[in-house]
């Protein structure tokens, strides 16, 4: 997002909303948001609107055509990320109750940051900073994460 700018927070109702903005985090990684913005409708379209269990039921002959399609950033690693997070945000789901639940299940957000960092492809500091932040679960305040994260 643009210096100065905070995303806009949601309230995610279903796997979709979560996978989407961890999707957005993950092609956000090492590039700029125009760009990740100006191919995002592109992006939902072809990752299904992120519905969770079509984005895991992606082959790797989907991949592959992802990987040609210009809708979207066709970095190939990220693609398949998206397809390997789907699978693990599905396994968490079922293994606590709730991805939220999952969300919550450690004390601070060292933990939460550690937890998401070792569970999630392509998930730095930053890209966990935004998705807690855009999904609504706790954050300390940006000057302190940039501070401590950001050297």
């Amino acid at each position: 997002m643009p210096t100065g700018t905070p995303p806009e927070k949601i309230s995610p109702t279903s796997l979709d909303d979560y996978l989407e903005v961890m999707s957005k985090a993950v092609f956000q990684s090492g590039m700029s948001w125009k760009v990740v913005e100006a191919k995002w409708a592109g992006t939902r379209e072809a990752f299904h609107n992120f519905d969770i269990n079509k984005v895991a039921d992606i082959s790797d002959k989907d991949l592959d055509d992802l990987a040609n399609d210009t809708r979207v950033i066709r970095n190939y690693r990220k693609l398949a990320a998206i397809v390997s997070n789907a699978h693990k945000m599905l396994d968490l789901d079922q293994e606590h109750g709730s991805f939220q639940d999952y969300l919550r299940s450690q004390d601070d957000f060292d933990g939460t940051l550690n937890m998401l960092r070792g569970d999630f492809k392509f998930m730095g500091p930053t890209g966990i900073y935004y998705f807690l932040y855009v999904v609504g679960e706790p954050v300390p305040p940006h000057e302190e994460f940039e501070a401590k994260y950001r050297k």
